[in-house]
C-alpha cells in the first residue's frame, strides 16, 4: 500500500508540474504576443525560455549577413562578466552547428562535442546545453541557446519540446512586431517625406536641406551619428557634407579615402552595414576612423547609374545593432534625398547661369554704354583743350581730366575682361580638389592617409593668392611631419569663415625638437601668414605630438578664386 501510495503521489506530483509548466508557457506565450516593442520582445523571449526549462544561463543570437551573429541578447550573465568576455560571440562551434544545421540540439557536456571550440577568457564554465532555432515565416530569424539547468541534471525531452513550443509562439511574436516595426518607419518616412518636400518647395538654400537631410534621418532612427557624404569632384573623391548628431562638428567636411565603406558603396551602389564600424577590417580611413563607431550602415543616395552621394548611420561602441526595418525605412527614404540632392544641384546650376547672365549683361552694358560716353566725353575734352592756351591751369586741370577718363577706362575695360572669363576660373581644379591631391600625396612619406576635414566656401570664398599660399604651407607641414615628427596619424582641417582662413595640422608624433623649431621651413610658413597679415603658431600636442596652427584674415570684397 505505501508503495501504491508513494507511486501514487509521484505520478500526481509530475501532472502537477505538467501543469505548471504548461500554464507557464501559456504565460509566456501570452506575454511575448502582446509585446511590439522588438527590442523588449527579443529579451523576454530569453528570460521565458530561462525560466522555462530552468536554466541558468540563456542567449538568442539574431543572424545576419552570411549567417554570422549579428546581435546577441543575453540572461543570467552580468554586465561586468560581459565587458569581460569583450565582443559578443560571431557563430563559431557549437552555435555556428545550430546556424548550419538548424535543428534542436541537447548536450550533456557542451566541451565535449567535436564542434566545440572552448570558452573566451572571462567566459563562466558551462555544461550542459540546449539550442533551438527561431523561425520567422521560412528563415530563421536566429537561435535559443541556453545552458547549464539548475540542480546540475541533464535537459530532458520534456525540455526540449517546451523549447520548440515556445520558438514556434516567439517567430509569430517577432514578425507581428516586425510588421508593427515596419508600419512605424513607413510612417516615419513618409512624415521626413514631407519635410523634406516642405523645404525644397520653400527655396531655401541647398546646405540647409542638406543639414536638414542628415538631421531628418537621425530622428528617425534614434542614431547617434549620421552623415551625408557627397562627390567632391569627377574622379569620386567624398567629402561630408551634412552630419547631425554626437561629434557632428569634428566629421562635417571630413574628407573620404577610397578604402572607406562610403566610398565603396558611392562606386556599387550597394548598401553595407557594419556591426562595429571602428574595428570592421573592410574599412580604412572615415568617420570610423575619427571618432569610434560601433553598428553602422551604408545606404546610396540614387541608383546604380547615377548616385548621387551615400548616408551612414552610425550607433556608439556597444549601442545597438539597426533592425531591418531600419534599413530598409533609410534606404527608401534616400530615393526622396536622391531628388532633393537633384533639385538642389539644378537650383545651383539655375543660379550659376542666372549670375553669368548678369556677368555678361553687366559687362555688355559696361561696353556698350559707360566706355563710349567716357570715351566721348575725353574727346569732348581734348577738343576743348586745343582751344585752351598751352601752359595754364585750366589746360592743366583739362589734360589731368583726360588722363583720369583714360585710366578708368582701363580699369573698366580690366573688369569686362574679368567678368567675361570669370566662368573660365570656375571651371578649374577647386581649393578642395588641389587639399585633397596634396594630403594623398603625402600618405607615402608619412606611411598614413592623412585624415582631411574641409568646412565653409573654399572653392568660392578663398582668393587665389591665399589658396596659393594654404597649399604651400600645408605642403610644408606635411613634409616636415614626415621626415621628421614619425607619427602613427595625422589629422588636417581647413575652414574657412566670413573674414578667416585657418589651417591646423595635428600629429601624434615625437613632438617639437629645439633644432626643428629653428628651421627655415617654419620661418617660410611664418612669413606667409605676416604677408597676409595672419598669425602661425607650433605646439606641443597633450600627450604627444604637434600642433600647427596657420590663420590669416579673408578680404570682405574677394573676388573668389581657388
Amino acid at each position: 500500500m505505501d508503495a501504491l501510495l508513494s507511486e501514487l503521489q509521484e505520478h500526481v506530483r509530475r501532472v502537477r508540474d505538467t501543469r505548471d509548466r504548461m500554464q507557464t508557457l501559456l504565460d509566456a506565450v501570452v506575454a511575448i504576443g502582446s509585446n511590439l516593442d522588438l527590442e523588449e520582445l527579443l529579451r523576454r523571449i530569453v528570460q521565458s525560455a530561462v525560466d522555462l526549462v530552468d536554466a541558468e544561463y540563456g542567449a538568442l543570437g539574431v543572424l545576419g549577413e552570411e549567417g554570422r551573429i549579428r546581435q546577441f541578447i543575453t540572461v543570467g550573465v552580468d554586465e561586468a562578466t560581459i565587458a569581460r568576455i569583450g565582443h559578443y560571440p560571431e557563430g563559431h562551434g557549437i552555435l555556428g552547428l545550430l546556424i548550419r544545421e538548424p535543428y534542436p540540439l541537447r548536450l550533456e557536456d557542451l566541451g565535449a562535442h567535436p564542434e566545440a571550440v572552448g570558452f573566451p577568457e572571462g567566459h563562466p564554465p558551462m555544461r550542459t546545453f540546449l539550442g533551438a532555432p527561431v523561425q520567422v515565416r521560412d528563415r530563421i530569424f536566429g537561435n535559443l541557446y541556453l545552458t547549464d539547468k539548475r540542480g546540475g541534471v541533464p535537459f530532458d525531452a520534456d525540455d526540449e519540446a517546451v523549447l520548440l513550443s515556445l520558438s514556434a509562439a516567439a517567430g509569430v511574436a517577432i514578425d507581428n512586431a516586425r510588421l508593427y516595426d515596419e508600419s512605424r518607419h513607413r510612417e516615419r518616412r513618409l512624415v521626413a517625406g514631407a519635410d523634406v518636400t516642405r523645404a525644397l518647395l520653400s527655396g531655401e538654400p541647398p546646405e540647409e536641406t542638406l543639414r536638414s537631410l542628415a538631421a531628418t534621418v537621425q530622428e528617425m532612427t534614434a542614431a547617434d551619428l549620421v552623415t551625408l557624404a557627397l562627390p567632391m569632384s569627377d574622379s569620386g573623391d567624398l567629402i561630408v557634407e551634412a552630419a547631425a548628431g554626437e561629434a557632428a562638428d569634428r566629421i562635417r567636411g571630413l574628407a573620404l579615402p577610397g578604402t572607406s565603406l562610403a566610398a565603396k558603396v558611392y562606386a556599387t551602389g550597394e548598401t553595407i552595414s557594419s556591426d562595429a564600424l571602428s574595428e570592421d577590417p573592410r574599412s580604412l580611413g572615415g568617420s570610423a576612423s575619427v571618432i569610434p563607431l560601433g553598428p553602422a550602415f551604408f545606404v546610396p543616395v540614387g541608383d546604380r547609374e547615377r548616385v548621387r552621394g551615400v548616408l551612414q548611420v552610425a550607433n556608439r561602441p556597444g549601442g545597438p545593432p539597426f533592425a531591418e526595418a531600419a534599413i530598409a525605412m533609410v534606404d527608401a527614404f534616400a530615393d526622396q534625398a536622391a531628388l532633393a540632392l537633384q533639385l538642389a544641384e539644378h537650383r545651383r546650376d539655375a543660379e550659376q547661369l542666372a549670375l553669368l547672365g548678369d556677368r555678361d549683361r553687366i559687362a555688355r552694358d559696361l561696353h556698350d554704354q559707360v566706355i563710349q560716353r567716357l570715351f566721348a566725353d575725353a574727346l569732348t575734352l581734348q577738343a576743348a583743350l586745343g582751344r585752351t592756351p598751352a601752359g595754364s591751369d585750366t589746360a592743366e586741370r583739362v589734360q589731368r581730366v583726360v588722363d583720369d577718363l583714360d585710366d578708368t577706362i582701363r580699369v573698366i575695360r580690366s573688369t569686362i575682361f574679368g567678368l567675361q572669363h570669370r566662368d573660365r576660373q570656375h571651371g578649374s581644379r577647386g581649393l578642395r580638389d588641389r587639399l585633397l591631391a596634396v594630403t594623398d600625396k603625402a600618405a607615402g612619406p608619412l606611411g598614413c592617409t592623412p585624415s582631411l576635414r574641409m568646412t565653409g566656401l573654399l572653392d568660392t570664398d578663398v582668393p587665389g593668392d591665399h589658396a596659393d599660399h594654404l597649399l604651400a604651407v600645408l605642403r610644408e607641414a606635411l613634409s616636415n611631419t614626415a621626415r621628421h615628427a614619425h607619427a602613427g596619424s595625422v589629422d588636417v582641417a581647413v575652414e574657412a569663415t566670413a573674414r578667416t582662413l585657418r589651417l591646423t595640422v595635428t600629429d601624434d608624433g615625437r613632438g617639437i625638437e629645439p633644432a626643428t623649431a629653428r628651421r627655415s621651413g617654419l620661418a617660410n610658413m611664418r612669413s606667409r601668414a605676416e604677408e597676409l597679415g595672419g598669425t602661425f603658431t607650433l605646439a606641443s600636442r597633450e600627450p604627444t605630438g604637434t600642433v600647427l596652427e596657420w590663420q590669416v584674415p579673408l578680404r570682405g570684397d574677394s573676388d573668389g578664386g581657388g
